[in-house]
């Protein structure tokens, strides 16, 4: 909670103080709307760029190919909206904000994540966007919702917080990994126990008895039969909590073939909106060599500086998830490989895919705001013993945290 309220007190500070020397550009759509919701313009500013597509399409509904964007965030901040005089900037505000702080209690409740977790998370340089009006504050909530669920074995909320975290972001289907490997992990788990258990069960004449033998009715085994009803019903539910984000996803994509024809367009109208994007698939080596194209060949100016700063945070990450992968292999060298596929792993895995999802369109743009998604890196930074790396990863982050953010304030286009 002290943390949190630190770090908004300060990203206010910025955007406040941004103003008197950043010149505004503001080169977007929509942003004439802001004026409507008469709050200060260092706080509506929060909803720059996609901000303003989200208050278009809890005004007005989708148009114009804003289909691109996913629709539980908007639905959420309209729902609410009467509750704060309809203001529907403040409401999102409110909404990310709020997410934040509950998703920061419940993810140190995750693995016994420790303060400096929690610390490099608020310093990354964009880790503004959780509490802007985007989708970053509610997805997160999401996200760590069906970890925690799955941790405190609550597979209820896995389930809720599966489908919603589809219907917020395309990369929530992406959650049935986690969840996928929680279930094969402790479907093993117990079948380690049932095998211990089963060699303890002995007869009079220390002979082997099988746990499962049971009674029999007129030849019938009652006991067997009932074990098999229960682990059939008990594996209906299992493949129920695997397939609730799929169901999410799969919902958005019936409600836009019918209503546009095409179950896709939330990635095929991606090109609309700019950032280089393709709608074929194009690989990281590729990527790569446009990047560097551009660094040898464009004209220094602010977007080459995003350039730059694109590149430098996603091969950032990227090596840290990759030490990570190593680190964790190595722990469970030897053992059942089933054991390896633990929550945390299928959450590494799942930093993996958003990491590296986004580059398929051709592109680095927005990579600073998606990695805020790959929560093993944080993880990973918290677990760092030396504490001169600690520091210099700490003032780096938190320097281009207050360039980016005062950049963003003023309507420059930062990912």
């Amino acid at each position: 909670m002290f943390y949190f309220l630190i770090s908004r007190v300060i990203d206010l500070i910025i955007a406040r103080i941004a103003s008197m020397f950043i010149p505004y550009l503001g080169f977007f759509p929509y942003k004439e709307i802001f004026s409507d919701y008469k709050l200060p313009s260092f706080i509506s500013s929060f909803a720059n760029f996609d901000g303003a597509q989200y208050l278009i399409i809890i005004r007005e509904g989708y148009n114009n190919l804003t289909q691109a964007y996913f629709p539980l965030y908007p639905l959420f901040v309209k729902f609410l909206s009467p509750l704060f005089s309809n203001n529907h900037l403040l409401t999102g505000l409110l909404l990310s904000n709020l997410s934040f702080l509950i998703a920061l209690k419940l993810f140190k409740q995750f693995n016994n994540i420790n303060n400096l977790t929690i610390l490099f998370l608020l310093l990354f340089p964009t880790s503004f966007f959780f509490g802007a009006l985007y989708t970053e504050g509610l997805f997160f909530l999401l996200v760590i919702l069906v970890l925690w669920g799955l941790q405190k074995k609550k597979y209820w909320l896995v389930a809720i917080a599966g489908f919603l975290a589809a219907l917020t972001r395309l990369i929530g289907v992406f959650l049935i990994i986690p969840i996928g490997f929680h279930i094969i992990n402790q479907y093993q788990i117990s079948k380690i126990k049932n095998q211990n258990h089963s060699l303890k069960v002995k007869d009079k004449n220390n002979t082997h008895i099988s746990p499962v033998t049971g009674y029999k009715f007129h030849g019938f085994n009652v006991t067997r039969y009932t074990l098999h009803v229960s682990r059939f019903f008990h594996l209906l539910t299992t493949i129920y909590y695997l397939l609730t984000p799929i169901l999410g996803l799969l919902t958005y994509m019936t409600y836009l073939w019918k209503t546009t024809g095409d179950p896709l367009f939330f990635f095929n109208s991606q090109p609309v909106f700019g950032a280089n994007r393709s709608t074929y698939l194009i690989f990281l080596p590729q990527v790569y060599y446009r990047y560097f194209k551009i660094f040898l060949t464009a004209t220094p100016d602010f977007q080459y500086l995003i350039s730059m700063f694109e590149f430098i945070i996603f091969n950032f990450c990227l090596t840290i998830l990759v030490i990570s992968l190593v680190d964790s292999w190595r722990k469970f060298k030897g053992k059942d490989f089933r054991l390896w596929l633990s929550i945390s792993n299928g959450l590494l895995l799942f930093s993996f895919i958003n990491l590296l999802l986004p580059t398929l369109t051709g592109t680095f743009s927005s990579i600073p705001r998606y990695a805020l998604m790959s929560l093993s890196v944080f993880i990973y930074l918290g677990e760092i013993k030396s504490g001169w790396i600690k520091i210099i990863i700490g003032c780096f982050f938190g320097i281009l945290h207050v360039l980016i953010l005062g950049f963003f304030i003023q309507g420059y286009f930062v990912g």
